[in-house]
């Protein structure tokens, strides 16, 4: 019998952002089996959707098969499809403003472009071209960011005169040189903040300040072909090069169909098209690698569990996802590497075998460390 799968608290929220008919919600789609409804015309999303998926890990049910765990909690992405944006979209043209405000809410974006051709599915500019597409959305975030900080300087103009509140004055300053750097139609991810700066500009969630992937859609008979060999996908890696984006090349339509496909049937359609991997896989790991995101694992006859931390984190804070208990009674961390626990059959052997070592609280946590935390309370 298989263990249960249930899902852990969200940790990592992105929203599906792109211009309408270039495939976004057939992405979304094929990604969470949500089903939200894709057809030939701007707005079918009229409401955000929003999809949780389970974050693959081979390493989850490796361990929960040795240890025969009664539940496996893997790590877990929640998508949020936000309806087609347009130019105007800052001003309220198509759906407008309230669609921005779903933006603001994630904690990076996947901004699906359009590379193929199709007669019978229209694009809103007639043509398809990356890379104006892309410069479309990314104006309209900036135009929303330009309103947002304008609005920000009115509420505090008044207490920020003559110095007397100085966090004011000091927020004000910064604003006034954010200001100009986003009316040039640069994105705030690009301004060169201070170390004083940079909690000022994270407090303001600024749509153009949040870390972008951007996801060339193909057409299904360029599957298989040398992504270096598609005029449109290589105009999209080179701009996303200029600005510091991540890039993944995926056929949305595909992928849809892929996901309603048995596993073993996915293996071997994959395989068919020489592709080690599910857009959805690539997806992850992109969005992991952006937001500088890794997992740990713990692992018994109980649950067997991911839990996603920032690259960095050392291990009483680690211990702290589980319960804060943990991090404020931390003593000590028993690590051993998954592979190695795999190989040992076990924390028995792995300890038989002067595997498992003893951390403190200096020590920064890898991926793929299996950890039991000791602690007093």
């Amino acid at each position: 019998m298989k263990p249960s799968v249930r899902f852990k608290e969200i940790k990592m929220k992105l929203g599906v952002v792109g211009l309408p008919n270039v495939g976004k919600s057939t992405l979304f789609n094929a990604i969470t089996h949500a089903g939200a409804e894709a057809a030939n015309y701007p707005f079918c999303t009229i409401e955000p959707n929003v999809g949780v998926v389970a974050v693959p890990d081979e390493r989850l049910e490796k361990l929960a098969a040795l240890y025969s765990s009664k539940k496996v909690t893997p790590a877990v992405v929640e998508f949020v499809d936000i309806a087609g944006l347009v130019k105007g979209a800052s001003r309220g043209e198509g759906l407008g403003n309230k669609f921005l405000s779903h933006i603001r809410e994630v904690d990076a974006i996947v901004h699906v472009v359009r590379c193929f051709e199709d007669e019978n599915v229209t694009h809103v500019e007639n043509s398809v071209d990356p890379v104006r597409d892309i410069e479309t959305i990314n104006l309209e975030l900036i135009l929303a960011d330009i309103e947002a900080v304008q609005k920000k300087q009115d509420r505090i103009r008044s207490a920020a005169r003559g110095g007397a509140d100085k966090n004011a004055a000091a927020e004000y300053a910064f604003l006034e040189k954010l200001l100009p750097h986003l009316e040039a139609e640069k994105p705030a991810s690009s301004y060169p903040c201070t170390e004083e700066e940079q909690p000022m500009l994270d407090n303001l969630f600024l749509l153009s300040s949040k870390p972008v992937i951007y996801c060339a859609n193909i057409a299904e008979k360029d599957m298989g072909e040398d992504e270096d060999k598609i005029p449109f996908v290589v105009a999209v890696k080179e701009y996303a090069a200029k600005h510091r984006a991540g890039v993944i090349v995926i056929c949305a339509k595909t992928e849809e169909e892929l996901s309603q496909m048995e596993e073993e049937d996915r293996a071997m359609f994959l395989e068919e098209f020489g592709l080690k991997e599910s857009g959805l896989d690539k997806l992850i790991k992109a969005s992991y690698s952006l937001l500088g995101l890794i997992s740990y694992l713990t692992a018994g006859e109980k649950e067997t569990r991911a839990w996603t931390i920032v690259k960095g984190t050392k291990a009483p804070q680690a211990a702290g996802k589980i319960h804060s208990d943990f991090e404020k009674g931390f003593i000590r961390a028993e690590v051993v590497e998954w592979e190695t626990l795999l190989e040992c059959g076990g924390l028995t052997g792995a300890r038989e075998k002067g595997k498992v070592r003893s951390e403190g609280k200096d020590y920064v946590m890898k991926d793929g460390d299996v950890v039991l935390f000791r602690f007093n309370v």
